[in-house]
């Protein structure tokens, strides 16, 4: 199998916003990141790590979420062979090529043919929620946050917010 590649094309902020509401703070961004292949890994724990250290939040979390049906994210540990299995896996427990009432035009007026997406992003999950503690992420020495892509090529939006102390 060919070795997987991590890849974040600079992803480009929409949106900044910041709430002081008392001792609380709330820091949020929304960021695109682009996507070349249908089902791609893309490790996006730099972005975040940075985007929780401009937050300027001591203590507190943020909230990792994808804005679409068929993007996921996921903890995992970012090593190729590991990564090769993980797409391996999804293939066998929602084969693209088995039929899904969501992909035929009798049931259905999607016409991008995407049902195994789908179903692949509910296996996974569309958030994630990660402490911040003395302004940096807690993460254990192997966890890289990542996006998993299931329908691309595409441009997939990630909304972040840091809320805390």
């Amino acid at each position: 199998m060919e070795a997987i590649k991590s890849r974040v094309d600079n992803p480009i902020p929409v949106n900044d916003s910041y709430t002081n509401q008392g001792t609380v703070r709330v820091y949020s961004r929304t960021v695109v990141v682009s996507t070349g292949e249908r089902l791609e890994l893309v490790n996006l724990s730099e972005d975040i790590r940075e985007f929780a250290r401009n937050s300027s939040i001591e203590d507190g979390y943020i909230q990792v979420s994808s804005l679409h049906t068929t993007a996921a994210l996921m903890v995992n540990e970012w090593q190729d062979a590991l990564l090769t299995d993980v797409k391996a896996f999804l293939e066998r427990i929602v084969p693209s090529e088995n039929y899904y009432k969501h992909n035929d035009p009798e049931y259905s007026d999607c016409d991008r043919k995407n049902g195994d997406a789908h179903l692949r992003n509910v296996i996974l999950n569309h958030c994630l929620s990660i402490p911040i503690a003395q302004g940096k992420l807690v993460l254990g020495r192997w966890q890289s946050l990542i996006l998993a892509e299931f329908d691309g090529p595409n441009q997939r939006k990630v909304f972040m917010q840091a809320f805390g102390v």
